[in-house]
């Protein structure tokens, strides 16, 4: 067993590893799309070189990456849930640490879902769905929509499941994250999107225009 989710997990890695949105904006855009947006190796700057068919391929191509070895790993071979858990862990680490970039890979959101949606415990998923949902319509920037969404998915699966593996999986993740948003995260969070715009603070100015 202690094989199986040695193997899985390395090779789980290697995949995450494979810089996708790179080599699909090389070989079929002929750009290198670490030029584009904010310099990311992921599918986001894809559709800034190339448009929407490219940026959709790369996007799934992201996603799937964290996919196979995971549900490998649970549906075939049957591991323990941490064991699982660790190779979905891996698979992120590889796209957010690919040696193939010299260790400057992407943020990491496509493969997360990918995971995410491989793991048996579908309440990560939906719960994660639900608080990002709710982060991005009240918080800005990105970044911090991300790392707040995640949060509360956090918070949630620690009342409902305890000190248990889920809550732990999910601070694992949310340091890869968070670490890989670092320099967005310097940026103080505020009241942003829909309902965030509505919760804000009136300025001083703003009131007297009415």
């Amino acid at each position: 067993m202690f094989y199986h989710c040695l193997l899985l997990a390395v090779v789980a890695f290697w995949l995450g590893a494979c810089p996708f949105s790179v080599w699909v904006g090389k070989w079929l855009l002929h750009k290198d799309i670490r030029q584009y947006g904010d310099g990311n190796p992921g599918a986001y700057n894809v559709f800034r070189a190339g448009g929407r068919k490219t940026g959709v391929l790369a996007m799934v191509l992201d996603i799937g990456k964290g996919i196979p070895f995971v549900a490998i790993a649970h549906y075939q071979l049957g591991l323990p849930t941490a064991a699982v858990m660790v190779v979905g862990l891996s698979a992120i680490l590889g796209h957010a640490y690919t040696p193939v970039l010299g260790f400057k890979g992407g943020k990491a959101l496509g493969v997360t879902g990918g995971v995410l949606i491989a793991l048996p415990q579908h309440e990560i998923l939906l719960s994660v769905l639900v608080f990002l949902a709710l982060s991005s319509l009240l918080v800005v920037p990105d970044a911090w929509r991300v790392v707040s969404g995640m949060t509360g998915s956090l918070v949630y699966l620690t009342v409902t499941h305890g000190l248990s593996l889920e809550p732990l999986f999910m601070v694992c993740v949310i340091a890869i994250l968070a670490a890989k948003h670092y320099n967005d995260l310097k940026v103080m969070p505020r009241f942003g999107g829909k309902l965030g715009s509505r919760l804000r603070p009136r300025r001083t100015a703003d009131l007297g225009q009415q």
